[in-house]
């Protein structure tokens, strides 16, 4: 049976008009401002006359560990949102915009997939609205405006060996990571190592992302720190006189995008900072606007439960006031039978001790989930070679952990194959059993938190740092930053710090390798193990296979 491909099913889509999509959550056309017939940003006029509403449930959908075989955690994201609203409920959803770096790379797009996408796919998946690229301007014009102060006297004394402040693109380039600038003689200025960073990697981007409004973006675009002087002191952004014009830049990209599902549902798509480097989130304005206009918000964090689901309770949640009341862990047959030491060529053949075998992750990740006191149900995304003897395995496992495993199939059904999951989800929602908490307390030091999250979270036994690390964290506890909560920037496909460690391993230490001080975002990003800030493109990448064909359309985006 041949199945059509997400952009086949996407571009078949009977999208209604974006105004329609609006009134749906109260939004009238006067504060949408389109972009095209079916994307539109909501105006921060709507949004400041809404604020005294109360909220709606906060579902979160995060996943297992990564694997080839793929997960599905948007694809979930969207099928869970279609379920709501077709069992009666009011419901949007929220999911982060699409990097073009993993687009042309190995990973694909972020609009879902099957018949359960957020649409225009294309659109989405490339230039979208710009925000962006508006991102990469505004973090670029720093850079400029920091090289250029230098050029011009460096009345601010920076110590040129100290500039922090990277620049960025936002595509995986491996030849961009360490080069040097301002070669050419001396009207280019003074020759210095740097390098760029993806743009999802960018502070600018998890600055947007948390920033409640314009006022709160400037501010904390002001208290970034991009250089040092030679005494150690720090230049902030405002000391560049850099914070205003990036903030022009921004203007746009900080109000929220809302487009559609394939069922022509409501989905704010907003922000979208890398979950293995960054916090993983979309904006907080997206979801907290998205509260205010529907009963049931379905929102996710990137990659798996460890680093996502982490960072949402321990960054976003933190720092916006947010409390999930049901939390969906996605996972698939074919991901518990690669856990389980099945190659993805013969995934296709049933074998039950294999998925039994690899149900160790999927456990370790329930455990975490519930160790922040939020109720847990396991989304079995369904693929067509699941046998009922393996799915029921999963079950069976998933059951022993004091949960439920439910499955939906959603992707070959749309909102028809999610809607037990929905039910589900929204019963447990709305029985407010749940008693969040973060994992660890803002007055804990810097090297304590990470600790708890290498501990409980990844399960090592120990955090290796150095001297130059530990005494770099404490130099920023002595400055007054200690009670930031730290982003760890690891490997997503495994809890260790090597890539190639599925399952539920122990034993193990984290390595941290750098420390980054995001002090406009308000955190602390830990560099552990090889992850890299700017990645590359694999041997094959996608790009090679994308195209417009014959008949003006693109072909090849996934």
């Amino acid at each position: 049976m041949a199945f059509k491909t997400d952009i086949e099913i996407a571009r078949e889509a009977k999208k209604r008009p974006i105004q329609e999509i609006g009134e749906k959550l109260g939004i009238s056309s006067d504060h949408l401002l389109p972009y095209g017939h079916d994307k539109a940003k909501v105006s921060q006029e709507f949004i400041n006359s809404v604020q005294d509403r109360k909220n709606g449930k906060l579902i979160l959908v995060t996943a297992i560990n990564p694997t080839p075989a793929g997960e599905g955690k948007t694809t979930t994201t969207v099928g869970l949102g279609d379920g709501l609203n077709a069992i009666g409920k009011k419901a949007a959803v929220c999911i982060r915009e699409a990097s073009l770096g993993p687009n042309f790379g190995m990973k694909g797009g972020a609009a879902g997939g099957g018949y359960a996408q957020v649409v225009p796919m294309e659109e989405m998946n490339l230039h979208f609205t710009g925000d962006f690229h508006a991102i990469t301007s505004a973090h670029n014009l720093l850079s400029a405006m920091i090289d250029n102060h230098i050029y011009w006297g460096n009345e601010l004394e920076i110590d040129e060996r100290r500039v922090t402040w990277r620049r960025v693109l936002d595509m995986n380039d491996r030849a961009l990571r360490d080069t040097v600038t301002s070669l050419g003689g001396v009207s280019n200025g003074f020759p210095r190592q740097t390098g760029f960073d993806i743009t999802v990697a960018s502070e600018v981007m998890a600055i947007l992302c948390l920033a409640r409004d314009l006022a709160d973006l400037t501010e904390r675009l002001g208290r970034m720190i991009v250089a040092y002087r030679r005494d150690r002191s720090p230049i902030y952004a405002r000391d560049i006189k850099a914070d205003g014009a990036m903030t022009v830049l921004l203007k746009d990209a900080m109000q929220p995008n809302i487009v559609q599902t394939l069922e022509n549902n409501p989905a704010f798509v907003h922000g979208g900072p890398f979950a293995n480097i960054a916090h993983g989130c979309n904006s907080v304005i997206a979801t907290t606007t998205a509260l205010k206009l529907a009963d049931y918000v379905v929102t996710e964090a990137g990659f798996g439960a460890d680093l996502g689901a982490e960072k949402f309770m321990n960054i976003k949640c933190r720092k916006a006031g947010l409390a999930p009341d049901c939390v969906v862990l996605v996972a698939t047959v074919r991901a518990m039978k690669m856990n389980g030491g099945v190659a993805k060529a013969d995934l296709g053949q049933e074998n039950v001790d294999a998925v039994k075998e690899g149900c160790a992750n999927l456990g370790r990740h329930i455990g975490n989930l519930k160790s922040f006191g939020v109720p847990v149900v396991v989304a079995i995304n369904h693929f067509v070679t699941d046998t009922d003897a393996e799915v029921q395995a999963v079950k069976d496992y998933v059951k022993t952990q004091g949960s439920e495993a439910i499955l939906s199939r959603h992707w070959e059904l749309g909102s028809e194959g999610s809607a037990e999951l929905a039910t589900r989800v929204a019963e447990i929602a709305d029985s407010g059993v749940s008693q969040f908490a973060p994992l660890y307390k803002d007055e804990l030091s810097l090297f304590e938190k990470i600790e708890t999250v290498a501990k409980r979270i990844y399960r090592a036994d120990e955090v290796l740092a150095d001297a130059k690390i530990r005494n770099q964290l404490k130099e920023w506890e002595e400055a007054g930053y200690g009670n930031l909560p730290v982003c760890m920037a690891k490997t997503q496909y495994s809890f260790t710090t090597d890539p190639n460690r599925r399952g539920a391993p122990t034993g193990h230490s984290v390595p941290v390798r750098e420390v980054r001080l995001s002090a406009g975002a308000g955190f602390v990003v830990v560099i552990c193990g090889e992850i890299m800030t700017m990645p590359g493109l694999p041997r094959t990448p996608a790009a090679e296979s994308i195209r417009i064909n014959d008949a003006g359309v693109v072909e090849g985006l996934f």
